[in-house]
């Protein structure tokens, strides 16, 4: 599979990208990537260098001429999110991804990519490798841990970069110059309840809300994608209404910053509304279906019968937690009043868990305001607050604040027209980038984000466009020859 990905061009780049992509890099496991790039950069006799935390850091010279020109930090993060369909048989601890090429597009088999952001560690690593390439001199920043966390980034001491200009690679449009992004912070509820003994009069069932595009949860957030939590709650909801209905397991939705895809209850409803709970069942499905069929025309929502569990949630309890789920605020909060169709605020309910007098909801919530994040934090705290949960905050993240007069930036967008005839959109994103946490040590460093074209980040669809990396790669080597002097 990955031998014809190896053809494609620029060779180099992309035989990085499957060489790369042949070793497991989970976030926080990033033990084997860490080693796989530390033998790299020794196998090319250049300085490299493990921090604290367990970023790496190689260090290249410039090439002949290029002395003279200002240092920079060429930065990407090694981790990547692990999704994969159902019914896809794989083990991200233990296997490589396997990718295969459709059309003009990078795609894996039933599992993300890795794209987000192996592209971007691929680009470095055939620049460090490669002996043709006019540049100044290099630091390589490859972070860890950036998709669950961004401990890499804050882990990043100061004194140990000297770059003045810092190239991020996480950008996912190629029309797109990133000059900013949003911070985030971590809600997460939790309680736990009394068990009731179910009775006797119950059926079990299971509830399956499944084949939801996901997606990632800053970028995509905008686009009304369906969030299994949400629906699956919203037939709870109706259902404990009309039938009795008595939870005893959900498990909804995987990462923090995935669009929730997938969620399964396992439910009871009285033996006496058992036909008429899957009658209706199969027309809220329908509805549902029907109001999501252009965004989610591959939503599937199932109930089937099975053993009837031996405790389900105290009835109280229930009913608070129905009611807070669906209270909690699910989507766009705010647009920015000062970059056009730009959000602003979102939060993003994650993680539904529920078993055994356990609860657990995670969500992220996003803001390129401070104020503004704090404010749906708030908000949501209070929500689960008043069903008797307790809301920690963690994970709290800076945003990186546009600088319009940055010195990279104008050289970037007028190199931009002359290779493609048009102006770049310069933007500022809804994702977390680590800009704004490296600035926190180094805020003098003139930061910029860019990066090819990727769709379905964080999520089994996740694809790379081949066409649109030879256009980042050809835009990139422009780039290094045009670095200004110190």
């Amino acid at each position: 599979m990955n031998s014809e990905i190896r053809q494609l061009e620029p060779k180099t780049l992309w035989n990085k990208f499957a060489d790369l992509n042949a070793v497991p890099r989970p976030s926080k496991k990033e033990e084997r990537v860490i080693a796989f790039m530390k033998d790299f950069g020794a196998n090319l006799g250049l300085e490299t260098i493990e921090d604290e935390v367990g970023n790496v850091i190689i260090k290249k010279p410039a090439t002949v001429g290029m002395e003279h020109r200002k240092t920079i930090v060429m930065q990407s993060h090694l981790d990547m999110v692990c999704q994969k369909n159902a019914d896809t048989d794989f083990d991200f601890d233990s296997q490589g991804i396997e990718m295969y090429v459709e059309g003009d597009w990078v795609k894996a088999k039933g599992t993300t990519l890795g794209a987000d952001n192996g592209l971007g560690v691929a680009t470095i690593m055939a620049v460090l490798e490669r002996k043709d390439i006019a540049h100044p001199a290099i630091e390589a920043l490859f972070t860890i841990d950036e998709e669950t966390g961004m401990t890499g980034a804050m882990g990043l001491k100061g004194g140990l970069l000297e770059g003045e200009i810092l190239l991020n690679l996480d950008t996912e449009e190629d029309d797109e110059i990133g000059v900013g992004c949003a911070g985030g912070v971590d809600v997460t509820a939790t309680r736990t309840y009394e068990e009731d003994t179910t009775p006797d009069n119950k059926v079990g069932y299971t509830i399956t809300v499944k084949g939801l595009q996901g997606g990632h949860s800053g970028m995509d957030i905008h686009k009304g994608f369906g969030n299994a939590n949400v629906l699956m709650n919203r037939i709870l909801f109706d259902s404990f209404e009309n039938f009795g209905l008595r939870i005893s397991e959900i498990n909804g939705g995987s990462l923090r910053n995935a669009i929730p895809r997938e969620s399964f209850a396992t439910v009871v409803v009285d033996a006496m509304h058992a036909e008429a709970f899957e009658f209706e069942m199969k027309d809220a499905a329908a509805l549902i279906g029907k109001e999501f069929k252009t965004m989610e025309p591959d939503l599937e929502i199932t109930v089937s019968k099975t053993e009837k569990p031996a405790k389900v949630m105290n009835l109280g309890v229930q009913e608070g937690f129905i009611k807070a789920i669906y209270a909690a605020h699910n989507g766009v909060y705010r647009m920015s009043a000062d970059i056009s169709d730009l959000v602003e605020t979102s939060n993003n309910v994650a993680r539904v868990i529920l078993k055994e007098g356990q609860i657990k909801v995670g969500c992220l919530t996003r803001s390129s305001v401070e104020s503004s994040k704090l404010d749906l934090a708030n908000k949501l705290r209070a929500t689960f607050e008043l069903v008797g949960c307790e809301v920690e905050f963690s994970g709290d993240y800076p945003g990186w604040t546009p600088n319009m007069d940055s010195g990279i930036l104008k050289e970037m967008r007028q190199l931009y027209v002359d290779l493609n005839n048009e102006a770049p959109h310069v933007a500022a994103c809804h994702a977390g980038l680590e800009c704004g946490i490296l600035g926190t040590n180094y805020p003098e460093m003139d930061m910029i984000s860019f990066g090819p074209n990727i769709r379905g980040a964080h999520s089994p669809d996740e694809r790379a466009q081949i066409s649109s990396t030879q256009k980042f790669w050809n835009f990139l080597l422009e780039i290094l020859k045009q670095i200004p002097e110190r």
